[in-house]
C-alpha cells in the first residue's frame, strides 16, 4: 500500500471516529429537551448517558475481537452501521412517548461506537509502517479535541429544528463512510483458527457491566453509607468475582477477547496502567466547570467555556505528540505528558480562585492529557503485539481507559462532596489526581527508550512482510 492509499484510508478512519466523537460532544444540548418531552427526573436522564457508556464498554473488545475473524473492514463497517441504526432508533423515539425506545437506540449506538476507534487503531497498524503510525494515531487521536470544538456550535444549529436533528446528522455521514470503507480498508482475516471466545466475552460482559453500575450508584453525597447499601456492594463483589472468572477462563482460551498473556509484557502493562491514569484524569474534567463556579464566582453558562482551553490545547496537543512519537519514542512524550498533567492539576488546585491561573492550568492539563490518551498507549501497544493479538490489545485500552473514568468520576465526586461541593471539595479532588500523577510518573519510567522500543516493531514488520510474501 503505498502513502496516496494509506491517506486516503486514514481519512476514511477519521470521519469515522469524528462522528463517533461528535455524538458524545452534542449529545449535551439535546439532554433538557429530550427530558421535558419524555418527563424524566435527573435519575433517568443519567441513564441516556449510562446505557451508551455500558454497551460501549461491552462493544469494545467484541468488536475488536470479531475483526480478528471477519476482517478490519467488515467490522469496521458493521460498528458505523450499528452507529447509525441506533441514531435512527433514537430518532424515531421523538414523539413516541417510549423513553424506552430512545435507550434501546442509545445502547445500539454505544455498542457500534465501541468498536470503532480500536478498530481503526488497528487499521493503522495493519497498514502503516512504523516509522508512520505515530503521526497517524496523532492525528486520529486529535479527533476528540475537534469533536469538542465543534460539537456545541452544531448542536445549537441543529437544535433549533428539534432534538432528533442531533442524532439524524448521524446518518447521512454513515452512509459515506460505510461506503469509502467498503472500497478502502483492507480486508484480511487474522484469526485462522479457533472458535470465537464466547465464555471469556460473557465473563468480561459482566465484569466491566457490575462494576459500571455499582460505581454509577454510588451516592457521592454519603459515599460510605452508600457502599454499604446494597444497590452498590452486591454489584462491585460481582465485578471482582467476574474479573477472577474472566482470568482463568482466558488462560485457556484459543482466541481469548482480554489476552492474559499480554500482561506478561512490561511495556503493556505499563501502557495500561498509564490508560487508566489518563482516563481517571479525563474524568475529572467533567468537574472543572463546578469548580469555576464554586471559586471564581461565575455562571454555570459561563463555567462550561472555560472547558476550552482544555479542549483547544488538547487538539493541538495530539497530532503533535503523535509526531513526537516517531521522532522520540513514547518514553519521552509520555513522561512529559505525565508531568505537565501533574503540575497543571497540582496549578489547578492551590490557585483556581484566579481565572488567569485556571486557564493556564487549563491549558497544561490539556496539554498533557494530549499525550496520554489516543495515539501515545495505542503507538506502544502496536508496537509490542503482532497482528493477531493487535485489535484486542487496542481493545484493552479503550477497555481500561473507560475504568479509569468510572473511578476517576467516583472519587472525584466523593472528595468534592466532603466539603459540601465548595471550592475546597473540589481543590482536594484535583490535588488528589495530581498526586496521582506523581505515580504515574514512575510507572512511566518504566517504559522502553526509544532504542529498544523501535527493535520489536522493526522485527514485528520483518514478520508481518513475510508472512504476506508466503500468503
Amino acid at each position: 500500500m503505498n502513502d496516496s492509499q494509506r491517506n486516503r484510508v486514514l481519512a476514511v478512519l477519521f470521519v469515522g471516529v469524528l462522528m463517533g466523537a461528535l455524538d458524545i460532544a452534542i449529545v449535551g444540548p439535546a439532554l433538557p429537551a429530550i427530558q421535558a418531552e419524555f418527563g424524566l427526573d435527573s435519575r433517568a436522564v443519567s441513564w441516556i448517558f449510562s446505557s451508551y457508556v455500558l454497551a460501549n464498554l461491552v462493544g469494545t473488545p467484541l468488536m475488536a475481537k470479531l475483526s480478528d475473524f471477519f476482517g478490519r473492514r467488515a467490522i469496521y463497517v458493521l460498528d458505523v452501521a450499528l452507529f447509525a441504526a441506533g441514531s435512527l432508533i433514537v430518532v424515531f423515539s421523538h414523539g413516541s412517548g417510549l423513553f424506552g425506545v430512545l435507550l434501546a437506540g442509545r445502547i445500539v449506538q454505544g455498542l457500534g461506537a465501541g468498536g470503532i476507534f480500536p478498530v481503526a487503531s488497528a487499521v493503522i497498524g495493519d497498514t502503516f509502517p512504523a516509522e508512520k503510525r505515530g503521526g497517524a494515531l496523532g492525528l486520529i487521536g486529535a479527533v476528540f479535541g475537534l469533536a469538542f470544538l465543534v460539537g456545541p456550535i452544531l448542536g445549537g444549529l441543529l437544535l433549533g429544528l428539534g432534538w432528533q436533528w442531533l442524532f439524524g446528522i448521524n446518518l447521512p455521514i454513515a452512509l459515506v463512510v460505510i461506503a469509502l470503507a467498503w472500497r478502502l480498508l483492507p480486508h484480511e482475516r487474522v484469526a485462522t483458527s479457533g472458535g470465537f471466545d464466547w465464555a471469556g466475552m460473557a465473563a468480561l460482559a459482566v465484569a466491566l457491566g457490575t462494576l459500571a453500575y455499582g460505581l454509577g450508584a454510588i451516592d457521592t453525597a454519603d459515599v460510605w453509607q452508600s457502599l454499604t447499601g446494597t444497590g452498590v456492594w452486591p454489584w462491585l463483589l460481582a465485578s471482582v468475582v467476574a474479573w477472577v472468572v474472566l482470568v482463568a477462563v482466558e488462560r485457556t482460551a484459543a482466541n481469548p477477547v482480554f489476552p492474559t498473556r499480554l500482561f506478561r509484557r512490561r511495556q503493556l502493562s505499563v501502557g495500561y496502567a498509564l490508560t487508566a491514569g489518563a482516563g481517571l484524569g479525563e474524568a475529572s474534567l467533567v468537574f472543572l466547570p463546578s469548580l469555576a463556579v464554586a471559586a471564581l464566582g461565575v455562571q454555570a453558562h459561563v463555567a462550561s467555556y472555560l472547558l476550552m482551553p482544555v479542549v483547544l490545547a488538547m487538539s493541538v496537543g495530539s497530532p503533535l505528540a503523535g509526531r513526537l512519537l516517531d521522532r522520540l519514542g513514547s518514553r519521552v512524550v509520555i513522561l512529559a505528558g505525565v508531568a505537565v498533567m501533574t503540575a497543571g492539576m497540582f496549578l489547578l488546585s492551590q490557585t483556581s480562585s484566579s481565572l488567569v491561573m485556571f486557564i493556564v492550568s487549563g491549558l497544561l492539563v490539556g496539554l498533557g492529557l494530549s499525550a496520554l490518551l489516543g495515539a501515545p498507549v495505542r503507538y506502544v501497544t502496536l508496537n509490542e503485539t503482532t497482528p493477531a493479538d493487535r485489535s484486542a490489545a487496542q481493545g484493552l485500552v479503550n477497555t481500561f481507559t473507560s475504568i479509569g473514568q468510572l473511578v476517576g468520576s467516583a472519587v472525584v465526586g466523593a472528595v468534592a462532596a466532603s466539603a459540601g461541593g465548595a471550592a475546597a471539595g473540589y481543590n482536594g479532588a484535583f490535588a488528589l489526581i495530581g498526586a496521582v500523577g506523581v505515580v504515574l510518573l514512575l510507572v512511566a519510567l518504566q517504559l522502553k527508550p526509544r532504542a529498544a522500543e523501535a527493535a520489536p516493531a522493526a522485527a514485528g514488520d520483518r514478520g508481518e512482510r513475510t508472512d504476506a510474501a508466503h500468503a
